[in-house]
């Protein structure tokens, strides 16, 4: 018995070793995590407290300091050129939240058939996409111009939605993640009880997917509500620009006229609020689909 008790203490004294151990090598890359944060927060931090500055108080007071001119800057912001800052939130919301539930829709059904059906040259067109994710877009801007400018679609709202629907890193995503989430037995016996190809996906895959397509959904979304190049490429007309075009705009008349820069600030500011929301809001997805694995362990 007092060997037992012992064979118990020492087997806590060396657990308590170990954690001991353990911890200062745990505290390095939490130490690099925070640094990362710290550094990615910095700037959003300086928009936010620049944006509550008036234009005297933006070049004279401390950087980290708040201002007495959030409500006005916000009321500027508003009336600039008739309200036309509202109209670029709208263009954006278009064309990143349409471009990204389609890409979603696209890449959830080609990714599952890509994992789950057998077919000929399945796996050259999972290498060709596996190749297009090395593609930089900046690349492919300038020909898809030509190619939207033959048809007539430069200047539309369709030459910045359509070239974001089809994204091979969203398609790579879906397929691992139907390969991964999906068994196939559950598909069989589906198709013993009479289930077609759309049942199955519409009744099985995607709920099981759906995780996985938050991911996608968000990445695309962010991407392109942060496109730059594309739309200042494509389109002419100010009234059809997103925000960061218009942004861009602004910044560039902001020259002569410096007042414009407290609007440019409180306007990337209010820009941000969106994406914050959609993260706050779609995060659960995540925690359901850990929570779920954590039971099924």
């Amino acid at each position: 018995m007092a060997t037992s008790t012992l064979s118990g203490a020492d087997q806590g004294v060396s657990r308590h070793a170990v954690r001991a151990a353990r911890g200062p090598h745990g505290i390095v890359p939490t130490g690099i995590l925070i640094l990362g944060a710290l550094y990615c927060l910095f700037p959003v931090s300086w928009v936010v407290l620049a944006s509550t500055k008036t234009s005297g108080e933006l070049f004279s007071t401390a950087t980290f300091s708040l201002g007495t001119g959030f409500l006005q800057n916000l009321a500027d912001l508003a009336a600039y050129r008739d309200g036309v800052f509202w109209l670029w939130m709208l263009n954006t919301l278009l064309y990143a939240g349409g471009g990204a539930l389609l890409s979603t829709a696209v890449s959830a059904v080609s990714g599952y058939a890509l994992a789950k059906y057998r077919f000929a040259g399945r796996d050259l067109i999972f290498n060709l996409l596996i190749g297009g994710i090395l593609v930089p877009s900046v690349v492919l801007a300038i020909p898809q111009y030509l190619l939207f400018s033959k048809v007539g679609l430069a200047g539309t709202y369709w030459s910045v939605l359509l070239p974001q629907i089809l994204h091979p890193y969203s398609i790579y995503l879906a397929r691992v993640y139907a390969g991964a989430a999906i068994p196939d037995s559950l598909l069989e016996a589906g198709r013993i009880d009479g289930a077609s190809h759309w049942t199955l996906l519409r009744r099985v895959a995607l709920p099981l997917m759906t995780p996985g397509l938050v991911t996608i959904f968000l990445f695309q979304f962010v991407a392109i509500w942060n496109n730059f190049l594309l739309p200042f490429i494509m389109l002419g007309d100010d009234h059809r620009f997103p925000l960061t075009v218009g942004l861009y705009t602004m910044l560039a008349a902001g020259a002569n006229n410096p007042a414009l820069y407290n609007l440019i600030l409180i306007g990337t500011f209010v820009a941000l609020i969106p994406l914050i929301a959609l993260f706050l809001t779609m995060q659960r997805f995540w925690r359901a689909d850990l929570s779920s694995g954590a039971v099924k362990a």
